[in-house]
């Protein structure tokens, strides 16, 4: 019996010397299994695979709205804090009441709305502070160099009004929001970003 197993195992093993190759050709089938060499290494480098579909929005003023999101809710949309604060850049009721936004919950269940009004509260921001952005651009305050973007940032945490006592009493007047964030921590983390798109407007308002 196991000399009978052996053998049969042998044939089915043993090329079948009748077989006619032509039949298997590949000859008419577009076969095309090139690859780029980028991707053909990514087995080999892990930090071009973490990279591939990764941002890089810089200093632009996209890696500055979407870094302020970060820090605020982790680019939530649909988020609200322990204190009431909305959406991924945290908007309070009154504050959007300032730029025309009446319905906490219509803006909560809409992210293009929390956009533009990410814009038009950083324009009414620099409206209010560009007095002192043109004061103060530059220079050092409490350990921390002064940029447009890090006092717009500042703004939106804690309002125009506590940015200029900050900066006209040099570091003096520090508010802190209930998270312990602070206007000086604000200012220091997102400095140096361009702003410039952003264009001083008293009476910014949203508009769908």
């Amino acid at each position: 019996m196991p000399f009978t197993i052996c053998l049969l195992a042998a044939l089915a093993l043993y090329p079948n010397p009748s077989l006619d190759p032509e039949t298997y050709s590949t000859e008419g089938l577009e076969l095309n299994y090139n690859i780029s060499e980028e991707l053909a290494m990514v087995g080999q480098d892990h930090t071009f695979k973490q990279s591939l579909f990764t941002p890089h929005l810089g200093k632009s003023f996209e890696g500055f709205k979407e870094a302020l999101a970060f820090k605020e809710s982790r680019g939530d949309y649909f988020t609200v804090n322990t204190l009431g604060y909305l959406g991924k850049y945290q908007f309070g009721a009154e504050t959007l009441k300032l730029i025309g936004i009446y319905t906490p919950n219509q803006f909560l269940y809409n992210p293009e709305l929390q956009e533009k009004a990410f814009v038009a509260n950083a324009k009414r921001n620099k409206w209010v502070l560009r007095k002192d952005i043109k004061r103060f651009e530059g220079k050092q305050i409490g350990g921390v160099k002064v940029t447009e973007s890090g006092i717009l940032a500042a703004a939106h945490l804690a309002g125009p009004g506590n940015v200029k006592k900050f900066l006209r009493s040099y570091g003096g007047n520090n508010l802190s929001d209930a998270y312990g964030s602070s206007v000086k921590f604000y200012m220091k983390k997102f400095s140096g970003y361009d702003t410039s798109m952003i264009t001083p407007d008293k009476k910014a308002r949203v508009t769908l």
